[in-house]
């Protein structure tokens, strides 16, 4: 068996291959990963290795297992849940796992090397944030940045990131609370939905799912200054 990765690159460069096996499982391969994971089956847990593959089987036996273990049993909640909810909780834990692994194999790292392998993690979206289409947008390190980074955001005319209403109350700061608890969609007036794009007009201050005003994440991306179709006209008759 290979020797245990030990320094931050190693321990990154696996992190890194079994974090892209594990969203190839959720995303390219993910008809193939829903099949494998049969309820009528016993406990079964997602693996991403570090070669790239991944693998749903039966958890290690040895007690206490060699490596921290994945989410045990993910196959059981398969069919009581939409399959969007089920794979995005599949990515949440392994998230988490891919985390334990990695400070597992860094347990005898020092303190500024632990935050150095943790700032090349943080780089990568999540898988979580993959598989939901959360993927933030040009993001850049700032020390007030903290919940309002995890969603997908897009750049205001003053360069600031303005975050569209993605996040649940308890990873929110309280302003945040106040502000989208009542958001409305600007177009057909549906409420906020955690599990859809959403845009901000930054003329009229009023947000849109992305799906109303024709605008994808993708897109987003490119739009230094978004103005909602209404604006846009009154803009256009001036």
């Amino acid at each position: 068996m290979a020797s245990s990765p030990r320094t931050v690159e190693e321990i990154f460069k696996d992190y890194s291959a079994r974090r892209t096996a594990v969203v190839r499982a959720l995303t390219y391969d993910v008809d193939e990963f829903y099949g494998l994971c049969d309820p009528e089956k016993e406990n079964l847990c997602l693996y991403g290795h570090p070669n790239e593959t991944w693998e749903v089987t039966l958890p290690a036996e040895e007690v206490p297992p060699e490596l921290p273990e994945p989410a045990l049993g993910i196959n059981f909640a398969r069919d009581g849940m939409n399959r969007k909810d089920w794979l995005s909780l599949v990515a949440v834990h392994s998230d988490s796992w891919l985390l334990s692994v990695a400070f597992y194999f860094g347990a005898r790292l020092n303190r500024s090397e632990r935050k150095r392998l943790f700032s090349l993690i943080n780089d990568l979206p999540t898988v979580f944030e993959v598989v939901t289409e959360r993927k933030p947008v040009k993001e850049k390190p700032s020390v007030d940045s903290g919940s309002k980074s995890r969603g997908s955001t897009k750049r205001s005319g003053d360069g600031l990131v303005k975050s569209t209403p993605k996040l649940p109350p308890d990873e929110s700061f309280e302003e945040d609370d106040d502000e989208h608890s009542e958001t409305l969609c600007g177009s057909c007036g549906g409420n906020y939905n955690a599990d859809e794009f959403w845009i901000g007009c930054d003329i009229c201050e009023k947000w849109f799912h992305g799906k109303c005003v024709k605008i994808t994440p993708a897109k987003a991306e490119n739009i230094k200054q978004y103005k909602c179709p209404s604006c846009s006209l009154k803009r256009g008759r001036q």
